[in-house]
Parts: C-alpha cells; sequence; structure tokens
C-alpha cells in the first residue's frame, strides 16, 4: 500500500501539473471502487479551479473554488499526469481533465482507492478527523507518543501504526523506524521510557523524509506522477531483509508477524 511517502512524492509530482488549472472534465470509467465514486461528481468539479494541493495523512486533497476532491490511492493506485491523447488502459478509472491539455489519471487494478467529494472543511470529513498528529508537525514527539502509549498493553508497532496516535506511518517506516530507534517491534507500548520515544518521534521523521527524498518505496505497483518508480527500496535497513545481516551488527534479521503485518528487526539490536 502506499504509505506517506508516496503519497506525498505524488503530491509533489502532480502539483506543479494542476495547480491553478481549471477542471473541464472529469471521467469516470469505473464507479466501484472502495466507495462509489458520487455521481454528481462530475458536475460539481466541471469549470472549478484547483487552487490547493494537500495532504492528510495518506489522502490527497485537490481544493477547488467550490470544495475538494479527497483521493486515497488504495492498496495498488497510482496518480499520474498524462496527456489527454493517452488512451486509458484497464485499470485506468477515473480521468480529472485539465484545460491545459493534461489528465490527472487515477489506476487502481485492486479497486481500493477513493475518489470523494467535501464542500465543507475536508478536517472534519468522517475519513479525516479521527487522524492524529502529521509526523512532521509540532504536535508530534516523544512526548505526545509517550502519553497515548500510557498503560496500553499492545506492541509498539501497532501503536505507531495506528492513524489516530500519527498519521501516515504504514508498515514498512514503521519497521525502518523502530530499527533505527533500537525498539524491538513487538515491545509493549506501556512499557517504554519516554526518552526512547524521544528517539522513536526522531526516527519516525528521518525515515520518513529520506523517503520522500528518494521519492518513496516501490516494492510491486506504486510510480510517482510521472510514472517512475521509488527508489527508498534500494536504502531499507530491515524491511524485507529476514535472513540477510544486519547492516549495524551483521546478525541476521527476522521477521515476526504483529497484527496481521510482517514485522522486520534486529534482534541484537532491538530490545
Amino acid at each position: 500500500m502506499p504509505e506517506l511517502p508516496e503519497v506525498e512524492t505524488t503530491r509533489r509530482g502532480i502539483a506543479p501539473h494542476v495547480m491553478g488549472q481549471t477542471i473541464t472534465e472529469l471521467v469516470v470509467r469505473e464507479r466501484r471502487l472502495r466507495w462509489p465514486v458520487p455521481k454528481r461528481l462530475a458536475g460539481r468539479v466541471s469549470g472549478k479551479r484547483i487552487v490547493e494541493v494537500g495532504r492528510r495523512g495518506k489522502y490527497l486533497l485537490l481544493s477547488t473554488t467550490a470544495g475538494t476532491v479527497i483521493l486515497h490511492l488504495g492498496m495498488s493506485g497510482s496518480l499520474r499526469i498524462v496527456r489527454d491523447a493517452e488512451p486509458p488502459q484497464t485499470h485506468d478509472h477515473v480521468d480529472v481533465c485539465l484545460r491545459n491539455g493534461l489528465r490527472l489519471r487515477l489506476r487502481d487494478p485492486r479497486r481500493f482507492g477513493a475518489v470523494l467529494w467535501t464542500e465543507t472543511d475536508p478536517a472534519r470529513h468522517s475519513l479525516l478527523k479521527h487522524l492524529g498528529p502529521e509526523p512532521f508537525s509540532e504536535g508530534f514527539d516523544g512526548a505526545w507518543l509517550y502519553r497515548r502509549a500510557h498503560k496500553r498493553k499492545v506492541a509498539v508497532k501497532t501503536l505507531i501504526m495506528n492513524s489516530r496516535i500519527v498519521a501516515g506511518v504504514g508498515n514498512i517506516y514503521a519497521s525502518e523506524a523502530l530499527f533505527l530507534a533500537g525498539i524491538h517491534p513487538a515491545r509493549q507500548a506501556g512499557r517504554i521510557a519516554e526518552q526512547r520515544y524521544e528517539n522513536l518521534a526522531e526516527a519516525i521523521k528521518r525515515v520518513l523524509a529520506e523517503a520522500i527524498e528518494k521519492g518513496g518505496t516501490t516494492l510491486r505497483d506504486f510510480v510517482n506522477g510521472n510514472g517512475e518508480p521509488g527508489y527508498f527500496g534500494q536504502r531499507l535497513r530491515v524491511y524485507g531483509r529476514e535472513g540477510e545481516p544486519c547492516v549495524s551488527c551483521r546478525a541476521p534479521l527476522k521477521a515476526k508477524n504483529l497484527g496481521q503485518r510482517a514485522s522486520y528487526f534486529c534482534p541484537r539490536c532491538q530490545r
């Protein structure tokens, strides 16, 4: 699933092409996504100008003069900038057509993505209003994590992947951040000292920033707005490297299922 760095990479890639542009048409080839594309959406966005391209957690926000299109890439989706003349392929479900002759095209083979609409503050939308602070915001630090972890018995990896605790930290980057912080992913969240949470908060920010700089991580499907893969996968320290030597101590890395997700860690470096 595209995580925060992939979504932010997409946002940065499409923004120069769509900012200030007027939407001439919305083409919906397949309405049956995770939530149905609203039937009246085409009429509501046609003729409206895009004034901002934002992100909240793993959601992209196309703010127009009339409201906001809320986009989610689901499990395998991507948004690309294409020319009007480029024919759609099998899984190209929605096109946002622009006056400059370009299209913002949603490709979603598994149809777990979303194209929704709100005319009110998107922060109040049911999908967004319960999200925790952004990882790079002032509201997110070790003290915040420590308070939210108080008396919780869940694994710390499960805690930081909870979008109500912090928005946008998915499986790949949770594993990577815990490695940098030297914390075992299965350690009980309520039994970790505040200073270790300070280290973890900084590790989360560092890993996400590195991934954004490298254009995200391509494991299978992700491409950015220009159709290019992300290269952070070449720098993964633990994720997907079970049995390979730790980059720090050379001990074989291990994997463990936590919350039905694979967690990768070094049994020697992470406690």
